[in-house]
């Protein structure tokens, strides 16, 4: 497949996934796998974590309104200890560093399961299978809007979405959103506060990464290479599709859980998970995905 052509279908895949509970990580690297892309590649990893900041954007440009009117109900009235808990922004940072500590000090740890099958199709299967009980189960919630949260939801939040860091396939926003449910919240909360939890931590995940890939040295699996103008072009054009993509599935998707649930979407990561999983046993397809290809279609880059 051609390059360009590769980087433009890869930046749809992100700006499609990136917020819908059925794991962007898992769709990501299986589309690379299907397009011959190796698994491996350093190049093909940072791409695949870079395209991610213009998704965060796109939160961002959404929620514009929202975010400042936080930012100015923060600064503003008296900073009394039960305010300054319970405030959004306050529930934001909370979760934020339950996730970031443990995935920190997880890192080895996700970037081996980040590379097997196995683990993206069982988490597939098995958070399929929670988001359905969890949302057939939830009718009756106690917190209907971001604002009314209390702390002990967003640390249980913040707690449960370093699953989706662990475990990829998982989905950050279906752990955040299932978990959302079970402490109460409404769908619609559950979300838009998965949704502002996204902006600081997935740019945080991102940043980092980043620095990781370009500093990695020759040998290093992470080994980017020689940066050319190609790479940045592909780069470019990859984000920007992410940005206008996931810009419209943000709509679209708060539009849709305001009158539906999330059960069609568990219906498809069981579905997916079980063939992942039979593909990386090699039950589907001739040989398992898991083993990059001899001759990928697409060379590095």
């Amino acid at each position: 497949m051609n390059e360009y052509l590769l980087s433009v279908l890869l930046g749809v895949v992100e700006g499609l996934t990136e917020f819908l509970p059925v794991s962007s990580t898992a769709h990501i690297r299986l589309t690379q796998a299907l397009c011959g892309v190796d698994l491996h590649s350093g190049f093909w990893k940072m791409f695949a974590v870079v395209i991610q900041l213009p998704a965060i954007m796109a939160v961002v440009i959404y929620f514009r309104r929202r975010i400042v009117e936080f930012v100015k109900s923060f600064f503003s009235g008296p900073m009394t200890p039960g305010r300054l808990l319970t405030h959004p922004l306050s529930l934001v940072l909370m979760a934020t560093v339950v996730t970031a500590i443990p995935a920190k000090l997880l890192k080895h740890v996700i970037k081996d399961n980040l590379g097997s099958l196995y683990v993206i199709g069982g988490a597939l299967v098995v958070g399929g299978i929670v988001m359905w009980v969890v949302d057939v189960l939830a009718k009756h919630p106690t917190t209907e809007t971001v604002d009314q949260m209390k702390p002990w939801q967003a640390i249980w939040i913040g707690a449960v979405q370093i699953l989706s860091a662990v475990f990829p396939g998982t989905s950050r926003s279906m752990s955040t959103i299932a978990a959302g449910q079970v402490a109460g919240l409404s769908r619609v909360a559950a979300l838009e506060f998965s949704f502002f939890l996204s902006i600081p931590i997935m740019f945080a995940a991102c940043i980092f990464d980043l620095k990781d890939s370009l500093q990695a040295p020759i040998g290093n699996p992470d080994y980017v290479g020689v940066m050319t103008s190609q790479k940045w072009a592909m780069i470019g054009l990859g984000s920007a599709v992410s940005f206008l993509v996931a810009l419209v599935v943000i709509a679209w998707f708060m539009s849709w859980v305001r009158k539906h649930g999330f059960v069609p979407f568990a219906i498809y990561r069981i579905v997916l998970g079980v063939i992942v999983l039979g593909v990386a046993a090699g039950v589907i397809g001739s040989k398992p995905l898991e083993q990059p290809s001899a001759v990928p279609v697409v060379a590095n880059p």
